[in-house]
């Protein structure tokens, strides 16, 4: 069939999408007639991208770039996934100013500095400033607002979405999938607002969603939680395998602090068992959740100060996630700094999100809104502070900086998802230190291993979270290392890609492929890998079995500003 025969959305997509090998896929006017209570729309394009988190973007920029028509969809209504709906700022690694990321990925950040230098009252020592941190937080060099995330990334995609070749579908949530064998044919999405149903129909189709809902959808295998040392032979891998171990999740929010002010309301609901709780953990937490007194490591204490003032080198929680430091700006556009709360206190232990009920999944996520409000109101009430008192009464809740009226982010902060079975599996012998070390010896264990079919690079510790399974902080050193295209390739499936946190690494190595740079740099390799298979007419497997197809890959992508390699 003629692609051109196709009919499509041309008002939105401004053209005609790639016929599909999908023998359920034929013209919009000759489709057998579907039942279903509810009429469906139908759109019609090359690539379908699933979340419009961070890989979701980058991956719709890649393709675009290449000349591909996109369909995003995205379940809230702000693209950028951790950095802006969940209001996590990123976390990276020491030379990420110079490499170790996408250049597109430094653009972005290098735009979120311009966006506050051309529409922000700053100070010109601020404003002057190469490496510009606007809050100034300590747990990265660009900590900066949710909302300006979702600016600088809608400036980015605007081109495209002008000429045609993108569509942005906010507020869309994934229902379900038509697939044919080993290829999807559609998804439907829902808008979750009016209910109306969109069925999106393509050719290549990204799970770049924070859970990897699509999945289960498709039937791609996938696995969850934590594997056994007889699984994987990982050097900290427990000796029973448990699926529902993961990462807790975290509903973050933002705050502001005006001293002469009285912000207290009444207590939250649960804050009764919020304040008694104690996490059963091993190795043990050290006492109550709501303390300044945790375990990552080992035992420690912090202390919490909104003034934003060093406390004679002890660890300041109000410093880590600001967002907002208002020696930056002009005096008097800022009564007091803002701060994102994303801390070990507020993490929720006592449920999942993955391969649960959607009424568990909800349910989870509202104890968990309960468990950030109550941490907000014991910081207003009952804090100790170092004069004695207790307890911050002008602390004040910003939801207008989350984009919600009750002060909490749009979407919680996953730590942890589904991971597809993939043609190849990062394991702790391929990043972790120690693991390393015993693998390959000594002196091959002061690098990563390195991959034939790398796409892009990253570091970060191997940082694992408390877990729903009761056990408490894990963090391993691992080193900087290489993403495989075999991470990103499902071991059946020919037309599903995934682009968040759902490629193929274990438990232990999700805890450093987790984060900003290297989800985005796993999305701008799959957008890049979809035009390239296109262009030279090969399934996506083809392109690391023939050396001669990888070796051209891995030229456009060092031609595209992704570096493969470290220099050692």
């Amino acid at each position: 069939m003629n692609r051109r025969n196709f009919l499509t959305c041309a008002a939105l997509l401004g053209g005609s999408a790639v016929a599909s090998d999908c023998s359920s896929l034929q013209p919009t006017n000759k489709r057998p007639e579907r039942k279903k209570q509810t009429p469906s729309r139908e759109l019609q394009t090359e690539v379908v991208i699933i979340g419009g988190g961070l890989g979701g973007c980058a991956a719709a920029l890649a393709c675009c770039r290449n000349g591909m028509r996109v369909i995003m969809t995205e379940e809230t209504d702000w693209i950028g996934g951790q950095v802006s709906q969940q209001g996590v700022p990123p976390d990276e690694h020491q030379w990420i100013e110079t490499h170790g990321a996408p250049q597109s990925y430094r653009d972005f950040r290098n735009r979120v500095r311009d966006y506050y230098r051309r529409n922000y009252p700053m100070t010109n020592d601020a404003r002057t400033r190469q490496n510009l941190n606007p809050g100034d937080g300590s747990v990265s060099r660009i900590c900066h607002e949710p909302r300006v995330a979702v600016s600088v990334l809608t400036e980015m995609l605007a081109p495209y979405v002008s000429s045609g070749a993108l569509l942005i579908l906010t507020d869309y949530r994934i229902e379900n999938a038509e697939v044919n064998g080993d290829r999807v044919c559609s998804v439907q999405v829902r808008n979750i607002h009016t209910g109306d149903p969109i069925v999106l129909i393509g050719n290549t189709f990204v799970d770049a969603t924070e859970c990897g809902d699509l999945l289960p959808l498709t039937g791609t295998e996938y696995v969850t939680g934590t594997e056994s040392k007889n699984d994987t032979g990982e050097l900290h891998a427990p000796e029973k395998a448990d699926p529902k171990n993961l990462q807790a999740f975290t509903v973050c929010f933002a705050m502001d602090y005006q001293p002469e002010k009285d912000h207290v309301r009444d207590p939250p609901k649960g804050y009764n068992f919020w304040k008694k709780y104690v996490p059963t953990l091993t190795p043990a937490w050290p006492g109550r959740l709501l303390d300044l007194s945790y375990s990552t490591l080992q035992p420690r204490k912090v202390e919490f100060d909104p003034s934003g003032k060093n406390l004679e080198g002890l660890f300041n929680l109000w410093n880590y996630r600001r967002i907002i430091h208002r020696k930056n700006f002009v005096e008097g556009n800022y009564v007091g700094d803002i701060t994102i709360v994303n801390w070990p206190q507020n993490d929720f232990l006592l449920g999942n999100l993955i391969d649960v009920p959607k009424k568990v999944f909800d349910e989870n996520i509202e104890k968990a809104k309960q468990l950030s409000h109550a941490l907000f109101y014991w910081l207003q009430t009952e804090a100790p502070r170092l004069d004695g008192g207790a307890g911050w009464r002008g602390l004040r809740l910003r939801g207008d900086i989350m984009g919600t009226h009750d002060g909490m982010a749009k979407y919680p902060y996953i730590r942890e998802s589904r991971r597809i079975r993939a043609k190849f599996t990062v394991l702790e012998e391929h990043v972790g230190t120690e693991n390393r070390i015993l693998v390959a010896g000594e002196e091959k264990g002061k690098q990563a291993a390195d991959f034939y079919d790398s796409i892009g690079i990253g570091f970060y510790a191997i940082d694992l979270h408390p877990s729903t399974g009761g056990i408490n902080y894990i963090n391993i050193p691992s080193l900087p290392f290489q993403i495989p295209l075999g991470a990103l390739l499902p071991i059946r499936m020919n037309n599903l890609l995934p682009a968040n946190k759902n490629i193929g690494t274990t438990h232990i190595t999700n805890g450093c492929y987790r984060l900003h740079p290297v989800e985005w740099s796993i999305g701008e390799a799959v957008g890049q890998l979809i035009a390239f298979a296109q262009k030279a007419n090969v399934p996506f497997r083809a392109v690391r079995e023939r050396p001669e197809l990888l070796s051209d890959f891995q030229q456009m992508l060092h031609r595209q500003g992704i570096e493969t390699k470290w220099d050692r």
